[in-house]
């Protein structure tokens, strides 16, 4: 039953401490613009620069300096930052305290594209958490204390290419995993029903917000999958900034995209209309929610991008001089060693207790000798209240955000389409499947190779064949596509 554990291909780079600086560009609206120089080479548009829209500029980058494609790429970010759900705060607005993640926080091994990054761009990864023990909580009763032992498998060097969701889900084994919730497909698989409520179901509420009974059976496993978690020290923003400051895309931070349509210029196939203007495409690559962007597009295509629905998470940063939470609000004695981590589960309410008022609670790093940092996530707003029962009234400073953080992921057989149009694709289609930083790196990958095949008859690594065919990436163990082609 566990082989579906092991064998995962995809990895994700949630962990247990999962859910997200100022970019090196300049805030001003028509950044770049005034120093763009205008020429006749084709431009392509990406909408959206976190992990999938910077990273699609990077895939970009290397396609054109590989086989000498001519073609100028223009950025546009709605936020004054680079890196999406990857944001950093410093405790007390101190920048001399080390940051937090606000959002996405770590990475492993596994996830190639974002350990390669950190490499080539000499990044400095570091060690996520203080390591410790972990407990699960149900809202009345502390029903699980163990270490969590997580686990991934091998990252595939023979990804396939596709044009549609399901195809590269079916590929992947994944289809039977996306078509239940996580409860039946662990029931059908022999799981305990305690441990799958107790458990995998800790690890689906911090790593998604969603419990066993309404996540897909992929999502379960994924959420499991994680093993020896890393960020980038000062944040993994960095990432993203450097993806597109070695891209050499024009980027636009302030500027809000507020329509796509077909143009009427015969040598292109798109127009923009931002707070910049108008400008003309010959393709464009949306690398955001396209129901969240306020972007209206041609009727005709509105219907085929499905609405997807998120999880909206309230995060909660804090420090305090407790070094653990008060052992009297998990009712044990206050000799009690309590673990450093604290996931819940929803089994308690299903058999008639109250609610967890949090997913989870993560003693994070030390913010200076005697201080440490935490991180709560929650359906709700945690309180004052909360806090200082919860910390012994030993609470210094606090950081609120809310935002939605990640899709629900619900059993489905149906996707978004990766190409909307002709010279118009969609990144963000990956996340019904899964949704982590690095497989929006490989969203992105795919959707630029597919890019570059039909509107510059070319590719990221300029074959239209099956990267099963090419003997160095079935050798070399650390071959990256993308990367080493």
């Amino acid at each position: 039953m566990w082989c579906y554990v092991f064998l995962v291909l995809l990895p994700t780079s949630l962990a247990f401490q999962l859910p997200f600086h100022l970019p090196f560009f300049t805030k001003n609206e028509t950044v770049t613009t005034a120093e763009h120089v205008v020429n006749d080479f084709p431009r392509i548009a990406i909408i959206g620069a976190g992990a999938g829209g910077s990273s699609a500029a990077f895939w970009i980058f290397k396609a054109k300096e590989r086989y000498n494609i001519s073609a100028d790429v223009d950025v546009y970010e709605k936020a004054s930052y680079i890196g999406g759900r990857s944001i950093t705060v410093h405790p007390y607005d101190n920048s001399s305290l080390p940051p937090l993640e606000l959002g996405a926080s770590i990475f492993v091994a596994a996830n190639k594209n974002l350990w390669r990054a950190s490499d080539e761009f000499n990044l400095t990864r570091q060690n996520f958490s203080l390591g410790g023990r972990t407990g699960i909580w149900d809202g009345e009763d502390l029903v699980f204390t163990a270490a969590v032992e997580r686990y991934l498998t091998i990252y595939s060097l023979e990804s396939p290419k596709w044009n549609n969701i399901a195809n590269v889900s079916a590929a992947l084994g994944y289809s039977n995993m996306t078509k239940d919730t996580a409860a039946s497909f662990f029931a059908k698989a022999g799981v305990a029903k305690r441990f799958s409520y107790e458990l995998i179901e800790g690890a689906t509420r911090v790593n998604y917000g969603q419990n066993l009974d309404d996540i897909h059976g992929l999502g379960g496993i994924l959420s499991l999958a994680t093993d020896d978690a890393r960020g980038i020290e000062g944040g993994n923003f960095q990432i993203f900034e450097q993806f597109l400051k070695r891209s050499g895309a024009q980027v636009h931070l302030n500027t809000q995209v507020s329509d796509i349509s077909v143009s009427t210029s015969p040598s292109t196939q798109w127009t923009i209309k931002s707070s910049l203007g108008t400008q003309q495409y010959k393709a464009v690559i949306l690398a955001a929610p396209f129901h969240s962007t306020g972007i209206t597009i041609p009727s005709s295509l509105v219907d085929s991008i499905p609405e997807q629905p998120y999880v909206h998470l309230h995060v909660t940063l804090l420090t305090t001089t407790s070094p653990k939470p008060d052992p009297a609000y998990f009712k044990q004695s206050s000799a009690s060693a309590l673990p450093e981590m604290m996931l819940t589960t929803y089994e308690g309410v299903r058999n008639g207790k109250k609610e967890p008022e949090f997913n989870s609670l993560s003693y994070l790093s030390l913010v200076r000798e005697g201080e440490w940092a935490v991180k709560i996530f929650s359906k709700e707003r945690i309180s004052d209240e909360f806090l200082s029962r919860v910390f012994s009234g030993q609470v210094g400073w606090v950081f609120r955000k809310e935002w939605d953080a990640y899709p629900k992921l619900t059993p489905t057989t149906t996707f978004p389409p990766v190409k909307v149009d002709r010279g118009f694709y969609y990144v963000n289609a990956f996340e019904p499947l899964v949704s982590t930083m690095e497989t929006e790196t490989v969203a992105a990958r795919n959707v630029v190779d597919l890019l570059m095949r039909e509107e510059f008859d070319a590719g990221i690594c300029g074959s239209h064949l099956p990267i099963s065919n090419s003997s160095e990436s079935t050798t070399n163990q650390d071959f990256v596509l993308g990367w080493d082609c």
